[in-house]
């Protein structure tokens, strides 16, 4: 099927995000990614906020001029007086955007060479106006280095996204658009693009696997806000509703803190992501926080984490970490903050499962025996844009026992997926939904929940291991220990014909290789070349 622009409502279908990265990226001249990524998303929020507005002003308009409505008005200086009162937005939890900072405002100034004050100033106005996003938005705009030609281009270029007449048509697709930004950028920024961006494929397999219908959600790394994202499309998309999960996380770079906050904020997601970025180790923003869902892609193998300052920290119950790796340092930190019956879904390298350097395996061994580990998956390579590094999906519960579940206390699920996904280039693996479907699938159903079916092990996929077992493996929680090799199918033909058929193949093709030799050296011998 051919890709469109618009669908029929106007609003963008699936192929224009791409087409707008194209040509994005084609005005950033010698710009670099990671500069560049602030410049674009922070014109793509400004569009967001600006276009909600107008579309609040629109429902007003109507509204008040129609003299059915309970809002009518009658005269036109009292409806203007209404149409610019801001508590008429802003108790719908919508953003109040002054005069000047209106999207129509800066397009219309986007081929001055003053266009780049003009933004500045326009997120300096918003700022002010919505105490929320103080300290936010980037404001940047105006220095010398920046192509005013060329801001000016993608100014235009932005406002080619055609939204539909209300506020959650604007989130989608601005909300998509921000999204597809997001993911090309890290892939752009390669090493660099990990810090911000988990890719989607096992975001979702995270989401899907731990079902964040309602409670706590918390991500003590969130990057750009992926699996807070996910989660409120996994709670409407499963009849939930997206305001009963509570978000909550935190994260150290500053610059990735912000791209979240607006990330959330186009989606219309409430969030406590601190009161600023701090390090989730030494300056913990949500101390008392117990989270019913916990998901991470947490830096891998990071040796500069100040583990020497934290040796007596009251989270280290069942081990404390190496100086020199933090790996178990995130473990136990989630550990700590996880709720009586939560669960945690988070990503790991490979080394966690089978690493002794530094105490970790006895850290491992002591999780182990406390019974908390409740799945591990290992994943196939290439998913990431950072990092070749394999990885691997922790699953730790308190209790393997909830109501409404088969009673799992002594046993782990081992689900080896290293051969799934499907490569969509040279160097980038995606699991597809099937994949996600059938990893998620069996999840549950060795869980026992509910129309979950039957579950089986699966030689060479999955096997639920008892404690035991996996003390005789020397608390090693590598998959591919447990689940062995995958089943041959037997063709039904005899070892002996089959040997015999086999042998002769074997012997015709050693014949036809001696006769291209020959046809290859006489060629050669005729060329000048060979004996």
């Amino acid at each position: 099927m051919a890709e469109k622009e618009k669908n029929s409502n106007g609003t963008a279908n699936l192929g224009f995000e791409q087409k707008l990265w194209l040509t994005a990226d084609k005005l950033r001249g010698t710009m670099d990614s990671a500069e560049y990524k602030h410049t674009v998303l922070g014109l793509i929020f400004l569009k967001y906020i600006s276009d909600s507005f107008e579309s609040r002003k629109a429902w007003l308009v109507r509204e008040t001029s129609d003299s059915k409505s309970q809002y009518y008005v009658s005269k036109d200086e009292q409806r203007k007086k209404v149409l610019e009162d801001r508590d008429e937005y802003t108790s719908e939890n919508v953003f109040w955007v002054p005069v000047k900072a209106r999207w129509e405002s800066i397009q219309n100034q986007a081929k001055q060479p003053t266009i780049g004050k003009t933004i500045d100033d326009a997120m300096d106005l918003i700022e002010k106006e919505n105490p929320s996003l103080k300290g936010i938005l980037p404001k940047n705009y105006a220095r010398p280095d920046l192509d005013k030609t060329r801001l000016g281009e993608l100014i235009d270029l932005i406002g080619t996204i055609t939204v539909g007449g209300t506020k959650s048509e604007a989130q989608d697709v601005l909300g998509r658009v921000y999204e597809y930004f997001l993911r090309r950028f890290a892939s752009a920024e390669g090493k660099g693009g990990g810090e911000f961006y988990t890719v989607s494929c096992i975001v979702r397999t995270l989401v899907e696997m731990i079902e964040p219908y309602k409670g706590r959600v918390y991500d003590p790394c969130h990057g750009s806000g992926g699996m807070f994202v996910q989660s409120e499309k996994f709670a409407e998309a499963h009849g939930g509703n997206r305001h009963s999960i509570s978000i909550f996380g935190q994260e150290s770079n500053p610059t990735t803190w912000r791209l979240a906050r607006m990330n959330l904020a186009i989606r219309g997601i409430e969030s406590n992501l601190g009161d600023q970025w701090a390090d989730t180790f030494h300056n913990d923003k949500h101390p008392d926080l117990k989270a019913d869902f916990t998901l991470a892609n947490p830096p891998f193998n990071i040796s500069d984490w100040g583990g020497e300052r934290l040796k007596e920290d009251k989270r280290w119950v069942y081990g404390v970490p190496p100086a020199g790796n933090a790996n178990f340092a995130w473990v136990q930190h989630i550990i700590h903050h996880l709720a009586p019956n939560g669960i945690a879904g988070f990503v790991l390298a490979n080394g966690s499962m089978s690493s002794n350097t530094g105490g970790e395996g006895e850290i491992r061994k002591a999780i182990i025996e406390a019974d908390l580990v409740d799945c591990m998956v290992a994943m196939p390579g290439q998913l990431f844009y950072s990092t070749q590094i394999p990885v691997c999906l922790w699953f730790l519960t308190r209790n393997k026992a909830m109501k409404g579940m088969r009673e799992r206390n002594g046993e782990t699920l081992f689900i080896d997926a290293r051969k799934m996904g499907t490569l969509v280039d040279r160097v980038h693996r995606e699991l597809t939904d099937a994949d996600i479907e059938k990893i998620a699938g069996t999840y549950h159903a060795w869980r026992g929940e509910k129309d979950a079916g039957k579950y089986k092990d699966v030689a060479g996929f999955c096997k639920s291991a008892k404690k035991s077992e996996i003390e005789k493996h020397g608390f090693v929680l590598t998959p591919g220990r447990f689940v062995g090799a995958e089943d041959v199918e037997d063709d039904g033909e005899p070892f002996n014909e089959k040997m015999t058929r086999l042998s002769k193949t074997l012997d015709e093709q050693f014949k036809e290789s001696d006769r291209l030799e020959k046809v290859i050296r006489k060629n050669l011998k005729e060329l000048g070349y060979g004996g």
